[in-house]
């Protein structure tokens, strides 16, 4: 069972970044897959999710209409689409699935774990 998280980077102020959670060794619809992130000496805080066997989407208040997560079944793959990014994102952001889930806000409901991706969004 693995999540490879990739595709963060140093992007400026207001740019985009789009990452990508790859899961392979367990079957990818069956589970609700969330974005979480942490910055140092901060909390692990959740993003946003995607729950199973649905394109219903969660995202918190703070990303809300800049963040975008979405679901290729075909490639077992997340994407999350990050726009007018703001230096309070800098963070390392984890990838995490979740068995038959309606997209939790709570790490503890999550099962398997990404490695982890940095962003840092700086001038």
């Amino acid at each position: 069972v693995q999540l490879q998280a990739s595709g963060g980077g140093l992007v400026q102020p207001g740019g985009s970044l789009r990452l990508s959670c790859v899961a392979s060794g367990f079957p990818f619809d069956y589970y609700a897959i969330g974005w979480f992130r942490q910055a140092p000496g901060k909390e692990r805080e959740f993003v946003t999710a995607i729950e199973y066997n649905s394109d219903s989407t969660w995202p918190a208040d703070s990303v809300r209409g800049r963040f975008f997560i979405s679901r290729d079944s075909a490639k077992n793959t997340v994407y999350l689409q990050m726009n007018s990014l703001k230096p309070e994102d800098t963070a390392v952001y984890y990838c995490a699935a979740d068995l038959y889930g309606f997209g939790s806000r709570s790490a503890g409901k999550y099962d398997y774990w990404g490695q982890g991706t940095q962003v840092t969004v700086s001038s």
